[in-house]
């Protein structure tokens, strides 16, 4: 039987945080707000005014969005008579292990505990916790902006119990997120580490004077962006392989590559004078826009491709 959420607390709120907030109190949770910031009020408000669009155009009811969050005094009111608790913490085990020790000194017994901690398992911070406090705790990772991007990487501890993995599932479904759950835990998760290793070769190739930065988003955003955001990896290599898959591309296809290219990825360089070049060039080419311009085009950019996703599968159906 599926749990019902009414009652959200966000632990945290920076980027993410209030990304979390928006996205559900437009799902009709109330959701509490603590962080020891001075600007948290106005923070908030602008938050809820800046996402409140995007969460309309993807056909959400955002009337009375404002009414649904709410400022907590401290970590103890937050958390009080909370369902659900989404932290968004600094990315440190020693604040994780006291903060959550807290969250179950104060939350109610049936409280589901969330870390968006984006590198850290949660079992790194939850050793000292009873068996039946760490039952409850497991990752729930977003990708910026967590109320546009659907993926939440479900990352369960050592000792996270399985109903608290469906729970969590079956939560961040009821907020129209797409969760996956993982089944071994590992530093970075599966989003960060795929995302770190084409990171690390794109740095490379900039490195090496190979390409620009801008020009190295242009090669992904007109190619493998393209390409991942409707079929991901794998059945895009299957295709690859035209009609006979993923066997045929790896038989023929994939030797010659890995021969090419196993050995032939690169290690950027960690000098500081050439980490100096790479800033300059990206500011080169990126700096001239504010940091909300640059988000506002992300953004648009995100929902259109989620829109034209979402018209896809309906003609399919």
């Amino acid at each position: 039987m599926t749990r019902a959420f009414r009652a959200a607390a966000v632990i945290g709120a920076g980027t993410i945080g209030l990304s979390w907030a928006t996205l559900f109190a437009a799902h009709g949770l109330t959701v509490k707000v603590s962080d020891p910031r001075p600007d948290l009020a106005e923070a908030v408000a602008d938050a809820l005014e800046r996402n409140a669009p995007q969460l309309a155009a993807r056909g959400l009811d955002v009337t009375g969005l404002a009414d649904r969050v709410h400022i907590a005094a401290d970590v103890a009111d937050a958390v009080r008579d909370a369902d659900v608790v989404q932290e968004n913490g600094p990315e440190r085990v020693e604040f994780k292990q006291d903060l959550f020790a807290t969250l179950i000194r104060e939350a109610p017994e049936h409280a589901l505990l969330l870390s968006s901690s984006s590198a850290i398992p949660s079992s790194a911070f939850t050793g000292e916790l009873p068996d039946e406090a760490a039952a409850r705790v497991l990752i729930g990772h977003p990708f910026n902006p967590p109320h546009i991007v659907p993926l939440v990487e479900v990352v369960p501890g050592e000792r996270t119990g399985e109903d608290a993995v469906q729970d969590a599932v079956d939560f961040y479904t009821s907020v129209g997120r797409t969760p996956v759950v993982e089944r071994k835990e590992i530093p970075g998760f599966v989003g960060n580490r795929l995302q770190n290793a084409l990171g690390r070769e794109a740095v490379y190739l900039v490195q090496q004077g190979v390409v620009t930065p801008e020009d190295l988003d242009k090669v992904v955003m007109n190619s493998l962006g393209l390409r991942w955001s409707t079929v991901g990896p794998f059945l895009g290599s299957h295709l690859g392989g035209g009609p006979g898959g993923y066997r045929h591309l790896v038989e023929h296809i994939g030797a010659s590559m890995r021969q090419r290219l196993d050995t032939g990825l690169g290690s950027p360089s960690q000098s500081e004078e050439d980490q100096e070049r790479l800033i300059e060039a990206v500011e080169k080419a990126y700096g001239s826009s504010t940091y909300p311009e640059l988000t506002e085009t992300r953004d648009r950019r995100q929902l259109a491709v989620l829109s034209a996703l979402d018209s896809a599968d309906k003609e399919e159906n």
